[in-house]
């Protein structure tokens, strides 16, 4: 399946990408958008392109084949990008993406346990290093754990029914087993939404410390920008974008002081600014095109 760069237009406008910037996508996937950031700041722009997945990185690599003297390729968490930046010279970048959605090429791909309409082991790693997989959390979690993931990570509110139905189910092997026994116990849901839509969202989460790892890259990106630089950001659900906008709008205040302080004391300036302050979300025609893109939001800030 051919992945399809969400918001990628409005990606490239909004990072001000132009001939010869510096630009840092910390979330490469298969280089949708890296290759239209590449094209844009041609002829001597350059790209650092970041990926946790090694296999986004073997296929970014096939696909920037044609820019490869202006783009370094990283096996590496976003989680160390400043390190990243400052051993390949991208220190004070013109502008920094994080695509935080799973790829096409993730979801389709055989054996990675990511879709929950194909048979899989029950894995749902980024990094395939990375030894604990979702079947660990599955059948070696206590339910109240399990119960706090799904709530918490999936905002599932039949979170409790659906671990006691875990618990008592293990040990659970695959894909389609565990959807088979969440449906089941989540019951019926209202509009299109598939019953194990949230669980398995709160699994891989939870995997993959995916709210860790982005409250650690955007501090990280905001102090890594120079002045003018611009860092966009496209989330997929409320957890992620909750946590983006709560982070960009605090780097945007002034005092951040408690509200009945009396005098500021926490010497805090703005660090950017949002750009604009609503986020941005794709087109009729895009969500058409491509119905992934339904839920994404886009939100921008500048450094001052």
């Amino acid at each position: 399946m051919t992945h399809t760069p969400v918001l990628c237009r409005e990606v490239v406008e909004a990072l001000k990408a132009g001939p010869g910037g510096r630009y840092i996508d910390c979330t490469v996937g298969p280089g949708g958008h890296a290759l239209a950031l590449l094209e844009a700041t041609e002829p001597t722009g350059r790209l650092l392109a970041l990926d946790a997945d090694p296999t986004a990185i073997e296929a970014a690599t096939r696909r920037l084949e044609p820019y490869r003297g202006r783009v370094v390729l990283l096996h590496q968490s976003y989680t160390a990008v400043a390190e990243a930046a400052r051993e390949h010279g991208f220190l004070k970048p013109d502008g920094v993406l994080m695509d935080l959605g799973l790829s096409s090429l993730q979801l389709e791909a055989e054996g990675r346990g990511f879709s929950f309409q194909r048979e899989a082991p029950l894995d749902m790693r980024f990094d395939q290093g990375q030894h604990f997989t979702v079947a660990d959390i599955v059948n070696g979690s206590p339910e109240e754990e399990l119960t706090r993931i799904i709530a918490q990570y999936g905002q599932e509110p039949r979170a409790r029914r659906i671990s006691q139905a875990l618990v008592r189910s293990r040990p659970i092997g695959s894909t389609l087993e565990l959807a088979s026994i969440v449906a089941r116990a989540a019951g019926r849901t209202r509009g299109r939404l598939h019953p194990a839509t949230r669980t398995f969202q709160s699994l891989r989460i939870a995997v993959n410390g995916e709210l860790e790892a982005l409250e650690a890259g955007l501090n990280q990106v905001i102090q890594l920008l120079g002045a003018g630089g611009r860092l966009a950001v496209i989330s997929y659900h409320s957890l992620e974008d909750r946590l983006v906008k709560t982070t960009l709008r605090q780097a945007s205040l002034g005092c951040i002081c408690p509200p009945k302080t009396p005098a500021c004391i926490c010497g805090h300036t703005p660090e950017v600014r949002l750009v604009p302050r609503k986020p941005t979300t794709p087109s009729h025609e895009e969500v058409q095109r491509n119905p992934r893109s339904r839920s994404a939001r886009l939100r921008v800030a500048e450094h001052l």
